[in-house]
């Protein structure tokens, strides 16, 4: 695999933030930083990264989103924020469950649309619509690595929670879907929370997805 995507878990909610690049690039993008600004940048000057080219935030749950201002003000990293979902991460503190935060809100620099495609750090990222979990929610593909930074939507053995605001099941069971269609089984699956997986093994045995299984 000619990318190196490197896993963070942060906060107390254990949230997967992950720093993508090209095998010893100096520049790079990070995905969903829920929490601890100062590791994440840190992690950053000892993977010699000089530059960020990008924020990226696949939906604006406040697990995926406390480190988004003080990780910019620290780099200078434009943040991308799917384009259902700008207003909460302008207004995050109005949709933070009871006991956490506050958070520091902040407005998108880009608003990312369901099939774009963005070129940051020598990369190819599609950008997936997988509404379902959140009603804006995105899942970057890192085109032709046969990687998925997923977010919420899908876990090993298990699939984003749809009892939150804009969660819906059958939507969420068609971006599922989609993505199984779309993208090889052995495609690797970087979701928020807990370990790595593949689209093969959760269409295989996820207990979630049993229409989908092979016959």
């Amino acid at each position: 695999m000619s990318v190196d995507i490197r896993t963070f878990t942060v906060g107390p909610l254990a949230e997967n933030c992950y720093i993508v690049r090209r095998p010893d690039a100096s520049s790079a993008v990070i995905i969903d930083p829920g929490e601890e600004a100062e590791r994440l940048t840190n992690a950053l000057t000892q993977l010699n990264i000089t530059k960020l080219e990008a924020i990226l935030l696949t939906h604006t749950h406040f697990d995926h989103v406390g480190a988004v201002k003080a990780l910019h003000d620290a780099t200078g990293a434009p943040v991308y924020c799917p384009e259902h979902e700008t207003e909460i991460l302008k207004n995050i503190n109005s949709f933070t469950f009871p006991g956490f935060g506050p958070f520091d809100p902040y407005v998108a620099d880009y608003a990312v649309k369901a099939d774009e495609t963005l070129e940051l750090a020598e990369l190819t990222l599609d950008v997936r619509f997988t509404p379902g979990h959140s009603p804006g929610h995105v899942t970057y593909a890192v085109r032709d690595e046969n990687a998925l930074l997923s977010g919420d939507v899908l876990f090993q053995g298990s699939v984003g929670r749809v009892d939150l605001p804009g969660g819906d099941w059958p939507t969420l069971f068609a971006s599922i879907t989609g993505l199984i269609n779309e993208f090889p089984a052995e495609s690797t699956v970087y979701p928020g929370h807990g370990p790595l997986t593949t689209l093969a093994h959760e269409r295989q045995s996820n207990p979630f997805l049993t229409e989908l299984a092979p016959h």
